[in-house]
């Protein structure tokens, strides 16, 4: 058994993609002969003040130097230069996606951490990215060769396939949104695409953590209640994985109006449903969602988000079309056991060139 520090910043309890992500792959590594052991970081990061650098460097120290670490990206990408330098052991970078691409930073704070992940990623002695784009990102952004990258796409758990009806008055068209209230998840973007579609039957639920960006989830709540659709629209914060498969399974078309993602797996849920999907080309998003399967349009642009609606809430044909096609790729999407398979095998290579 090779033992492994996987390390990752915060509550890895938090329903989050990449803690999900982080919780699923820790577990099943074992399966594969590698021990995964948490090691926990402060949870400042990644904007860590000086004391919280420190502790970290306290942390890593303590770890045997043979033993190869995993770093969550959240962590690793806000590493100070001489901190990722000064790391004994081999390094695994998880890149779930880039900082410097998170939505709502200044000009400066994009240039600071582009800086900090490309002086990082250059000590890792592999990198690992949940999705094909995001390779490439790495590669073109940072510089690292991508014969050093692996994709390791998340897993999705099959679902129970959600029926198509016809929607009426009395029983409303059931949107279904899923994520954090964060900015770049835009759902600002969604209130306002659906404001003019009132002459249409449908409802919005929105399923996502309301806690980590209070200023975003005020400014949400305050734009529903100012909106003419506002009482067809409810937020029902972080839920269970019981109580989110339910939705899924009951619910007649899935959106996504996300900036950016660096894979996206709501989607993938949703595709594991067979639900009609509208979607943005966020990042990853455009890849992850089958042409067929979703109708797309471009990151912010409200009319077109608005008129993908329009297509999909009153066409029971169009969303019958996009269902077959949802479910068929649903049912080839990876497993957590085949995500944790291939970051096993790194963790193997990574290990026999300690030797």
């Amino acid at each position: 058994m090779i033992e492994l520090g996987f390390v990752i910043p915060g509550d890895i309890m938090l329903r989050t993609g990449g803690y999900i992500y982080d919780r699923h792959v820790m577990t099943t590594l074992p399966n594969f002969g590698i021990a995964a052991r948490h090691v926990a970081l402060p949870g400042s990061f990644p904007f860590p003040p000086e004391a919280d650098l420190a502790e970290t460097a306290r942390i890593l120290a303590r770890i045997d130097a043979d033993t190869p670490l995993l770093i969550d990206g959240l962590a690793f990408g806000a590493f100070p230069a001489a901190l990722a330098a000064g790391i004994q052991q081999p390094i695994i970078a998880l890149v779930h996606h880039p900082l410097f691409l998170e939505t709502g930073l200044e000009a400066a704070q994009q240039r600071h951490f582009h800086a900090l992940e490309k002086a990082a990623l250059a000590h890792a002695r592999a990198v690992i990215t949940t999705s094909a784009t995001t390779a490439r990102t790495v590669t073109e952004e940072f510089g690292i060769p991508a014969n050093r990258i692996t994709v390791a796409e998340p897993g999705t758990e099959r679902g129970e396939r959600a029926l198509p009806r016809v929607a009426t008055p009395d029983k409303p068209l059931q949107l279904l949104a899923v994520g954090s209230i964060v900015p770049r998840k835009a759902y600002r973007n969604l209130i306002a695409a659906l404001d003019g579609l009132a002459d249409l039957p449908w409802t919005l639920t929105i399923a996502g953590d309301d806690t980590r960006h209070p200023d975003e989830t005020t400014a949400l709540k305050a734009q529903i209640a100012a909106s003419p659709a506002g009482a067809r629209i409810r937020l029902l914060g972080a839920l269970s994985n019981a109580a989110l498969a339910e939705l899924y399974a009951t619910s007649d078309a899935f959106v996504m109006s996300s900036l950016y993602e660096g894979y996206g797996m709501v989607l993938g849920e949703a595709l594991a449903h067979g639900l009609p999907i509208v979607a943005t080309r966020a990042g990853a998003a455009a890849e992850t969602v089958p042409d067929g399967a979703a109708l797309k349009v471009e990151p912010g642009d409200v009319t077109a988000l608005n008129a993908a609606l329009r297509r999909v809430i009153a066409d029971a044909d169009l969303r019958r079309q996009l269902a077959d096609q949802s479910w068929s790729a649903g049912q080839r999407l990876p497993q957590w056991r085949d995500t944790a398979r291939r970051i096993a095998d790194v963790v193997e290579r990574v290990a026999r060139e300690e030797q």
